[in-house]
């Protein structure tokens, strides 16, 4: 069916941001992933939101308002339902009588104006927002857990924060230490809102002789955030213990748990948590297990638009094995998660075996292994094989009897996916070849490998051109082609941001299996030679792709240099 081109897109062709084939797929995607046109675009890095927002006000005739110069506390909050801000991607703005200004991106959106008027009995009038501001304006709105922020101060607020008591505790467990202290309780409190407000992954608590230190990894950077009296520690530890349902008279070995904290009605957030016995006392690091990032859709995790149809088409193959791998916080998890959601409908039978479980996700069969029971990741995938699976995912391959099982199973009629420690794709099959797996059985069974990176991206409201000589980007990897089009810019701080830096994107090397690379699988070529070869078959590395994203001014050419260099 053909497309139609409505009049903001015939004018953004007029104006050349698009051509006119762009124009058609874009509006037909947006379509098809119900969003506007132009979040497809600005999602997509097609047209950037400042230029939206001028071609749009242009051709409607409508002024566009800085959402950085409005005041967040005249919004009426309570006019318009959260569902129907969400399903319109609007926000409402203030109401004067009974008139209520709703910001937009995309002045196109009349069934918002209706059903917002519908709902509310009043007269709706839109004003222009970029699409980029108004995001990140409606995601904050949205978080239902704004009144446990708001709170951070108020030591009533931090006292009754809620733990989910996810195991049943004996009736006579004798809390000590001072785990119930109320400044205890507050500062914990405290700590744990804020690191999900700032949006860290990871809290360190962190014993020393004579100090502690609080430490939260937000954007794969660890920052210290507080530094409490040190003879505090223990009873932070004692109070992080009863909260995870750990042994708190147990200071000599590590334990493993978890906390459901939660902060609204509608809302609540996971931790997994670690002690660790350190020479002044217990460390305690505790993960923040985002369900929300294991269903954000594979558009919005940074593969290019070839490297995503590579492992789309790699997912709808009926069997075989894809390979997710890098380091400890680089994304695996994210990564194979999002596959499973696209892979998980009606009539498929997924089951996973991870050490531990990180997100629940309905309808996949979930895991824990454990070791102390002899329930390793070889034993669940023998159970499995006996559990009539579609799909299995291994959370890692450690050893050749998993290795053996997993490749048995992806040769017999299933879809196996797992992760590997390994720095690259070349590495991977290097690895799996010196674990003992027969060249043949891997070159005949994996299909896709992905390594991949995490790097920071740039703080779209204050990033800025950077001026680096041409000789020094074609010395760190750039092509001349890659240069015609180039947008380089360096981070530069703001009270939006971190140091420059908001969010993180992916860094990716895609991989498919082609016959020539295969030949040199069962040669068992070292991985000098697949390099090579995934070069001349037109695969990027990591340091190309973190080079095209700095090109495209997603991230900087200082942070590409950080995660990519070896």
């Amino acid at each position: 069916m053909a497309v139609s081109l409505g009049g903001l897109a015939k004018r953004l062709v007029r104006d050349q941001l698009i051509n006119e084939e762009e124009a058609i797929t874009a509006t037909s995607d947006a379509q098809k992933e119900r969003k506007s046109l132009v979040a497809y675009l600005v999602d997509n890095d097609l047209v950037s939101s400042t230029q939206l927002a001028a071609v749009a006000s242009e051709e409607f005739g409508t002024p566009v308002l800085d959402l950085d110069a409005f005041d967040p506390e005249v919004i009426p909050r309570d006019l318009v339902s959260n569902n129907l801000l969400q399903a319109h991607h609007v926000i409402p703005l203030v109401k004067r009588g009974t008139r209520l200004f709703i910001g937009v991106s995309d002045p196109t959106n009349l069934v918002a104006i209706d059903e917002i008027k519908f709902h509310t009995g009043l007269s709706v009038e839109a004003v222009l927002i970029e699409e980029a501001k108004l995001a990140t304006a409606l995601e904050a709105l949205l978080d239902d857990s704004a009144d446990a922020f708001d709170n951070l101060g108020d030591e009533e607020g931090l006292d009754n924060l809620d733990v989910v008591d996810t195991k049943k505790a004996d009736d006579d467990v004798n809390v000590t230490d001072g785990a119930d202290d109320a400044p205890v309780v507050r500062f914990i409190n405290q700590m744990l809102l804020s690191a999900i407000k700032k949006g860290a992954s990871d809290l360190h608590f962190e014993p020393y002789e004579k100090t502690y230190r609080v430490r939260f990894r937000v954007d794969g950077v660890l920052q210290t955030m507080a530094k409490p009296p040190s003879g505090l520690g223990p009873k932070l530890a004692a109070r992080l213990k009863v909260m995870s349902n750990l042994d708190i008279s147990e200071r000599r070995v590590p334990q493993d748990g978890r906390i459901k904290l939660k902060i609204s009605k509608t809302k609540s957030i996971d931790f997994r948590v670690n002690t660790l016995p350190t020479l002044f006392g217990e460390k305690i690091v505790m993960r923040i297990l985002d369900a929300a990032a294991a269903k954000m859709g594979i558009d919005a995790l940074g593969y290019e638009d070839d490297q995503k149809q590579l492992y789309m088409s790699a997912l709808e193959r009926p069997q075989g094995m894809i390979l997710v791998t890098g380091p400890t916080g680089s994304g695996k998890t994210v990564s194979l998660y999002t596959g499973l959601n696209i892979l998980n409908r009606e009539g498929t039978n997924i089951s996973t075996a991870e050490d531990p479980v990180e997100i629940n996700l309905e309808g996949i069969n979930q895991v824990n292994v454990n070791n102390k029971v002899g329930l390793d990741f070889a034993a669940a995938l023998r159970s499995f094989l006996r559990q009539d699976p579609d799909i299995i995912m291994v959370g890692e391959i450690r050893d050749l009897e998993t290795a053996s099982i997993a490749i048995k199973a992806a040769q017999t009629g299933h879809m196996v996916m797992s992760t590997l420690h390994t720095n690259s794709a070349a590495e991977t099959l290097t690895r799996m070849l010196n674990m003992g797996v027969p060249s043949f059985n891997l070159a005949t069974t994996v299909k896709l490998i992905i390594a991949q990176r995490l790097a920071r991206r740039l703080c779209n409201n204050c990033k800025a051109p950077a001026e680096i000589p041409k000789e020094a980007l074609l010395k760190e990897g750039f092509t001349e082609t890659m240069l015609k089009d180039a947008n380089l810019y360096k981070p530069v701080g703001c009270n939006q941001c971190n140091k420059g830096y908001k969010g993180r994107v992916g860094i990716y090397e895609v991989v498919k299996i082609t016959p020539r690379i295969s030949r040199i699988i069962m040669e068992e070529g070292n991985s000098i030679q697949l390099s090579e070869a995934f070069g001349e078959e037109g695969f990027n590395d990591l340091r190309r792709s973190g080079l095209v994203k700095a090109a495209k001014g997603i991230t900087s050419l200082e942070e590409v240099n950080r995660v990519t260099t070896d």
